[in-house]
């Protein structure tokens, strides 16, 4: 019987889930996982998040990180990891590694690298879906790509988390994207990163995993390792379809599945 993981899970704290920690704890103990690496969102600068409905306030790291550790000490059977997720922003990248080392000051072990926004569009909000009408979806994607390799090469992130998140709502480039798949896995070799195989997609628009089969596959061919996550952003989304997960790893050509520890560590569970 395969060992489920989770390392990609969100609470309230955020602004735009529900749950809290021990909620998220105990929905990953009734699906008998094996481990969860808690996920918020890290701050934000306060001009793309001014309601604060993206990420959590700096004022909550210190209480967030006492809380999963206090449900870590508690719970049986069950690893839970201590992690978060910050975003690699266009011109501010000073700002995500002042955030991640004040959030491995507060003992964070897992850092998710995620590309939300370029420029100042989060592109994946679904309140500025109707922004896409105003771009270019070729030189969308280019840009994408372009952010996403400079953060997994960066240094900064355990890993990148949905790799092509720039898929969401169905955008599909007019060309073939898998040169800039094979710039990816180069990228995240390069930086040591770790990537993830998420099943959120299949509850978007796009309705399939990130990354794309073909992009999984230049991954594994370049040596990059890889975590699996539902993204939860609700206690009845952890665990959420994760088999289809591990079964894209498999026909992708991996034999196991990382499950993230503390900062470039990490434990093999067998697919």
């Amino acid at each position: 019987m395969r060992e489920l993981i989770d390392c990609h899970i969100h609470t309230e704290r955020c602004g735009h889930a529900t749950g809290t920690v021990a909620q998220m704890v105990g929905a990953a103990v009734f699906s008998g996982m094996g481990g969860i690496v808690l996920t918020e969102h890290l701050p934000l600068p306060e001009s793309l998040d001014p309601d604060h409905q993206l990420a959590m306030l700096s004022c909550d790291l210190a209480s967030y990180a006492d809380e999963v550790r206090e449900q870590a000490a508690r719970v049986k059977g069950l690893e839970v990891v201590l992690g978060a997720e910050a975003d690699w922003l266009p011109g501010r990248e000073s700002f995500a590694r002042d955030v991640r080392d004040t959030a491995r000051e507060l003992g964070v072990q897992v850092l998710l690298g995620s590309v939300h926004f370029l420029d100042e569009w989060a592109f994946d909000d679904p309140h500025r879906i109707e922004e896409w009408e105003t771009h270019d979806v070729d030189t969308v994607w280019r840009d994408y790509f372009s952010v996403w390799c400079d953060a997994a090469s960066s240094g900064v992130f355990d890993v990148m988390a949905h790799p092509d998140l720039v898929k969401k709502f169905g955008h599909r480039p007019g060309f073939d994207p898998r040169e800039l798949y094979s710039q990816a896995a180069v990228a995240a070799a390069a930086g040591g990163v770790l990537i993830e195989v998420s099943t959120a997609g299949l509850r978007k628009p796009v309705g399939e995993l990130y990354p794309a089969s073909d992009l999984l596959e230049a991954f594994s061919a370049a040596g990059v390792g890889a975590t699996v996550g539902s993204d939860a952003h609700a206690p009845d989304e952890v665990g959420y379809r994760l088999d289809a997960a591990y079964d894209a790893l498999a026909k992708a050509g991996y034999d196991a599945v990382c499950f993230p520890t503390g900062p470039k560590r990490f434990r093999e569970v067998a697919l």
